[in-house]
């Protein structure tokens, strides 16, 4: 355990700090709170108790980055949450529409030998079923360079290997259009000025939003 005697919510804000920084370079006071769903006012309390723990820097108009120790106990709750996601589809058989909001519940209680356990019952995998790495033991995260959907060239020929997590919804969508990890897919058409991305997958041909294709990773 990296950290003890933290509470739940500062484990999250955590684990957000770590995802903001990650997806876009930096995480500010409003990008926590859309992210956490709490109140600007909430998050620059958690801030401050955090810094005097130094688990977080604050800097003025530039919003948080995540200190060594609060990287590492941010990396730990999300080696818990992966894993948990993992497990839920692999030996429950859960879809993927359907863990993430579970492994938010459980990434806090789940003890270092249960984790092991897990860990080692899956052959210790190295992604969890969104395609997101699972940091190691060590608590390292590998992440390579990826590309996206949108970034590929009409009669590209590829493999999803990533989808977004977060949003329940949109993983059903995803699944009945046969774009989640593991799925075979070509670009047909990229409109012009931003406009979708036309793939074809499952064989049909769907239309997708630039800012959607963007965001499924691609081998």
């Amino acid at each position: 355990m990296v950290a003890e005697d933290l509470t739940n919510a500062a484990e999250d804000f955590l684990k957000a700090t770590f995802e903001l920084e990650r997806d876009e370079g930096r995480a500010t006071t409003n990008g926590l709170a859309v992210r956490l769903g709490v109140s600007a006012p909430t998050v620059t309390v958690m801030a401050k108790k955090l810094d005097e723990l130094q688990l977080v820097e604050r800097t003025p108009y530039r919003g948080l980055t995540l200190t060594r120790r609060g990287r590492l106990v941010a990396l730990e709750v999300v080696r818990h949450h992966r894993l948990l996601e993992r497990y839920l589809v692999e030996t429950l058989g859960m879809s993927l529409d359907e863990v993430h909001i579970e492994a938010e519940r459980l990434e806090h209680v789940l003890s270092e030998e249960l984790e092991q356990r897990i860990d080692e019952a899956l052959g210790f995998p190295t992604h969890d079923p969104h395609g997101d790495p699972i940091p190691t033991r060590e608590l390292e995260l590998a992440e390579g360079l990826e590309r996206s959907l949108a970034s590929l060239e009409p009669g590209d020929q590829t493999t999803v290997t990533r989808v977004p997590d977060r949003d329940g919804e949109l993983l059903r969508y995803l699944a009945e259009l046969e774009l989640l990890p593991g799925a075979r897919v070509e670009v047909v058409l990229q409109a012009p000025f931003g406009g979708p991305v036309t793939v074809r997958s499952g064989g049909r041909e769907h239309a997708l939003a630039r800012e959607l294709a963007a965001s499924i990773g691609v081998a």
